[in-house]
């Protein structure tokens, strides 16, 4: 089944309008023009987001290279390209991830209303809160401290091992709601294969108080099963039994056989469906540790945050549609401007690893070159999404968005209210007006004259001129809640579908994964022996490994 009825964005009429459009106005087209014209500009292009709890996010398209004529060129690209049909197919439980033949289901993870969500002609509904029960279950046990390891001590630390989204989603979530969680009670993560992470991890736990998840839905996942292994090993020199391993490792996986070969209690897994991604598994079993951690009314009003975003974007027309708009700008900048990457600066130390998440999200969604049609496009696809916290990032890599010669859309984002309000909120005064001004620096810039009235002369005045008209979207939240992360993760998983309906790709697989991997089992093999020099691969990859198997001796 085909979701689309073209091959090529680049095809589509409104393409072409824009490509027009960009060439006579588009590339001219000056951001504080626009609000010296428009005095409700500010009012016409912010869109607040109010949550299931009254909670609200504002979102502030206004200072971004767009006006009226060109926002409605891109929502009629939207249409063209068959956006809601798309969307209300992933409600809808349908296959749309055609290569792999799966549904695209993680919004049905948080339907906590349980409406009827199908897959297959199966109500996903019961399904999906059986788990949720079994996570509260256990995860109140964890922190009343009434489940106990094997000498009977409470447990104090939880080791989420997995990796890819198995552990970006949870590490995110833990650090960014930590304001929440339960002081005594510690969570850590493992997913490098690289020794030095687990090691380092396992150094100041205590194998009586320390409880493992082992997140692989397979549980075959080469880097997870070897850091499990370990882990396992590291245990056993203490507990000694085996007996004691059920106590002390869960698995979040559907693989009951080998959960049950590694010694853990098939009562302790915990399932999630194949029509379930990686890279959006945070909502399901995968989120055990972040339940844990936060307890699970916490986790519950997450998905609830979550589930409330899917609503608007489900139920609001185009031109009003917040991950809609987010999506038709990301795409007018990368496939227009020419613009290859997007910044992502939470002013919220708690944030500190959602840019890292959102990578995943993005470039593992949209890093494709062929079309649901099975044509290579003629146009760029996805982009490259990095980011840091600020005010550090500031001092860091901020110099070339400023004064840079790539065109590079920011998003940033700020709470009102602090969860650690300290020396009477100056620090959160202090953090917020860095927030305004560097939207406001970015857009109005500072012209030669300016420059000049300050005092600067001769050759020093061009290097402190700044062009200004550099587009940023500020994302301003009243306090970042379960639900209003929930949600504003929903916000960037929505406007990536867009992005990818848009180019017409399949935003749901990652071949681009497989291939590394297939070589190095291969290689895996060929590093047993040190003795043996390798004689196949290319010249630089054979002179590599057997450098490495002289000096690994």
């Amino acid at each position: 089944m085909s979701f689309s009825n073209f091959s090529l964005a680049s095809e589509l009429p409104a393409w072409k309008t824009l490509e027009a459009t960009y060439k006579t106005t588009g590339e001219k087209f000056q951001v504080k023009e626009a609000f010296d014209k428009d005095a409700s500009r500010f009012d016409k292009f912010s869109k607040t987001f109010t949550n299931y709890d009254g909670s609200k996010i504002l979102f502030d398209f206004s200072k971004n290279l767009v006006d009226d004529e060109i926002l409605a060129q891109l929502v009629q690209l939207a249409k063209e390209a068959n956006v809601e049909g798309l969307r209300d197919a992933m409600f809808k439980g349908e296959k749309i991830n055609e290569t792999e033949d799966r549904a695209v289901y993680h919004v049905a993870l948080r339907n906590r209303a349980l409406k009827v969500m199908e897959v297959d002609g199966k109500n996903t509904a019961t399904e999906v809160d059986d788990v949720l029960q079994h996570m509260k279950e256990f995860s109140e046990e964890i922190r009343s401290g009434s489940w106990t390891g094997y000498t009977g001590k409470a447990i104090t630390d939880v080791v989420n091992i997995g990796i890819g989204g198995s552990d970006l989603g949870p590490v995110m979530v833990t650090e960014a709601l930590k304001a929440y969680s339960k002081p005594g009670l510690n969570v850590h993560f493992v997913s490098n294969i690289d020794g030095t992470h687990l090691a380092e991890t396992l150094k100041n736990l205590n194998q009586e108080t320390t409880l493992f998840l082992i997140a692989s839905k397979t549980f075959t996942t080469a880097e997870t099963t070897t850091n499990a292994n370990s882990a396992k090993k590291w245990f056993l020199e203490a507990a000694k039994d085996q007996a004691h391993i059920a106590k002390h490792f869960a698995a979040l996986s559907t693989n009951a056989d080998e959960v049950s070969k590694f010694g853990i209690d098939t009562k302790n897994m915990f399932g999630f469906e194949n029509w379930v991604g990686g890279r959006y598994s945070v909502w399901s079993a995968i989120g055990l540790s972040v339940a844990i951690f936060i307890g699970f009314e916490n986790f519950n009003n997450f998905l609830k945050g979550a589930e409330a975003l899917d609503k608007h974007f489900t139920e609001t027309p185009l031109a009003e549609n917040i991950p809609v708009l987010g999506g038709l700008l990301s795409v007018w900048y990368n496939n227009f401007f020419g613009a290859q990457t997007h910044l992502v600066a939470p002013f919220d130390q708690y944030l500190h690893r959602f840019p890292a998440y959102l990578q995943q999200l993005s470039m593992e969604s949209n890093g494709k070159s062929v079309t649901r049609g099975n044509d290579f496009t003629n146009y760029q696809t996805g982009t490259i999404l990095f980011g840091e916290p600020a005010t550090n990032a500031q001092h860091s890599f901020f110099q070339l968005v400023h004064q840079g010669t790539k065109v590079i859309p920011s998003d940033f984002i700020l709470a009102a209210q602090s969860h650690n309000p300290i020396e009477n909120n100056l620090h959160q005064k202090m953090l917020a007006s860095n927030f305004f001004a560097q939207a406001e620096a970015l857009m109005v810039g500072k012209d030669e004259n300016q420059v000049k009235a300050e005092g600067a002369t001769g050759g020093l005045v061009p290097h402190k001129v700044f062009s200004g008209n550099r587009p940023t979207t500020s994302i301003l939240a009243q306090k970042i809640t379960p639900a209003a992360l929930g949600a504003l993760i929903a916000y960037y998983e929505h406007l990536t579908f867009v992005e990818g309906a848009i180019w017409n790709i399949n935003s749901f697989d990652q071949w681009g994964v497989e291939l590394g991997k297939v070589l190095a089992k291969v290689i895996g093999k060929e590093l047993e022996d040190n003795s043996k020099k390798v004689t196949t691969h290319d010249q630089s990859t054979k002179g590599l490994i057997n450098q490495f198997k002289e000096w690994a001796e």
